[in-house]
């Protein structure tokens, strides 16, 4: 069992669990991931790790609540515990002999964004972190991504904060002003990254994605996350889940992400139900 420490909220979906595992905290490495059960009749969902206190033997992780398991494990409180948290899996983000980069996050994937800024940084490499939100209220991590790169630009889809624009225009904007940049790394939506991949396509700068398709086994047995990369087919659990992003069958990985959104939709209403059920 792996208590919960401490919870915070980042905005009203998303939501921050600095979780005690003592063993994960001391393998753990920016890009990679857990997977982890509620309780025991839960199901094994993959969250990124967001950071890591070897020294406490914590692991943060930070979560959208979209379906049924997310919206049990938003009910979780300080002191409570969780039936599994399994990693660290899958491969570490490369960073030796960057001097310059662009870490790009969209929406929650800026809490997966940050580790890698904060470790590039850490390193000496000058890092442009460019993140967008659909609104200002949705802005989530803001000091902590300040003190994890060199540049912070923010962008909202309604101009409520920041630029008013899209990352890949913020992006653009800074190549074209004169940033060389030795990778992008691009870590949100699939429609995010595959936008920013065909953005950096053009300029001929290596860029990374961060993948996290459907998953269950985390072992590559089950493949559940395979996708399609350079024309072969990859399991994001044990060859990524970071790729290069100019590979990537982008539409393929769309397609298949959103198989199950029904059942998800389906999942966090039953969901509602009990806990709303239970309060009564």
């Amino acid at each position: 069992m792996y208590r919960i420490v401490k919870k915070r909220p980042l905005n009203p979906t998303v939501t921050l669990l600095e979780v005690e595992a003592p063993a994960v905290a001391r393998k753990a490495e920016p890009g990679q991931f857990i997977i982890l059960r509620v309780d025991e009749e839960g199901e094994r969902i993959p969250l990124t790790i967001a950071a890591f206190d070897r020294q406490a033997g914590t692991v943060t992780v930070i979560f959208q609540i979209v379906g049924g398991t997310t919206e049990k494990l938003n009910h979780k409180e300080e002191g409570d515990f969780l039936q599994d948290f399994v990693g660290p899996l899958g491969k570490a983000t490369e960073t030796a002999g960057l001097r310059r980069v662009a870490v790009v996050g969209g929406g929650v994937g800026t809490a997966i964004a940050y580790p890698v800024a904060k470790k590039l940084h850490d390193e000496g490499c000058h890092v442009d972190l460019i993140v967008g939100f659909r609104n200002k209220d949705l802005v989530i991590l803001e000091e902590e991504l300040k003190a994890a790169s060199t540049q912070l630009i923010i962008g909202t889809d309604d101009g409520s904060y920041g630029k008013k624009t899209l990352v890949t225009d913020l992006l653009k904007e800074q190549i074209e002003t004169g940033a060389k940049y030795d990778r992008v790394i691009a870590i949100g939506p699939v429609i995010m990254m595959k936008f920013v991949c065909q953005l950096t396509k053009e300029y001929n700068i290596p860029t990374v994605v961060s993948m996290n398709p459907i998953m269950i086994d985390g072992t590559g047995m089950c493949g559940c996350c395979r996708l399609t990369v350079g024309g072969e087919t990859k399991f994001a659990c044990v060859d990524g889940p970071e790729f290069d992003g100019h590979q990537v069958d982008f539409d393929e990985a769309m397609v298949r992400g959103a198989m199950y959104k029904d059942f998800e939709r389906h999942a966090y209403e039953a969901s509602c139900n009990l806990f709303q059920q239970e309060v009564r």
